[in-house]
Order: structure tokens, then C-alpha cells, then sequence
């Protein structure tokens, strides 16, 4: 399974894409090495939650890395924020996704991403 793809996409923030990322063709031990790239950037974190359903593996694979200090909110692909904002519901919390095309959020930390522009 491929993890990027090219085609026409509708995403999960009801836009339109000619690729996606599909996270569902990573193995395990590319999440496990993911979540140790993610620790290594990120602060400390006391707790670790995923948004569904993306998140919920990055999460588990991030809960070694669980010290002090605020919760950290996961999740695989970042593109219009909405699911993260939806899941933190107003809670104090610090983000972090493996890709994040655009703009993104401010409390949120990507491992890769695109630029905030991107032709229509």
C-alpha cells in the first residue's frame, strides 16, 4: 500500500486534492520510528490522546515518551485543523501530527509539512 497517492481526492475537510497521504500504508515499526522522531522535537507531555482514527496508533506509539507536563493530542494528517480543535475542546493541550498540509495551527506541531500555499 502506497502512503502517497496521486488522483482526484475528496479529504476529510471536504476539500478537493489531486494526492492524499494515506497513513494506513505505514507499518508499525514506521509509526514506532515516527513517534520517536515526534519526541524528539516536541516538549514534555504528561498524557497522550489520538483523534480518531488516525491518532489512536501515533498515541499509543507516543506513551513511552510520557513524562510531565501538558497533554499532547495526536493525529496522522493535518489539513484545515478542524478535527484537532474539535478533539482539544477548548482544553489546554499542545499538538503534534506526522504530515500537515497548509497552514496548520499554532499550538500544533508537524513532523513533515507542506507549504501554507498551495496551487488551487
Amino acid at each position: 500500500m502506497s502512503i502517497f497517492i496521486q488522483g482526484g481526492f475528496r479529504l476529510h475537510s471536504s476539500g478537493f486534492s489531486a494526492w492524499k497521504i494515506d497513513c494506513d500504508g505505514l507499518t508499525s515499526e514506521d509509526i514506532e520510528t515516527l513517534a520517536l522522531m515526534l519526541s524528539e522535537v516536541l516538549p514534555a507531555f504528561g498524557s497522550v490522546e489520538g483523534v480518531p482514527s488516525g491518532g489512536r496508533w501515533i498515541a499509543d506509539a507516543l506513551a513511552p515518551y510520557v513524562t510531565s507536563g501538558p497533554l499532547l493530542i495526536v493525529d496522522d494528517v493535518l489539513t484545515t485543523g478542524r478535527s484537532m480543535e474539535e478533539h482539544r475542546a477548548g482544553r489546554d493541550a499542545i499538538g503534534a501530527v506526522l504530515f500537515q498540509r497548509g497552514a496548520g495551527l499554532p499550538w500544533v506541531t508537524p513532523l513533515f509539512a507542506m507549504p501554507a500555499e498551495l496551487k488551487p
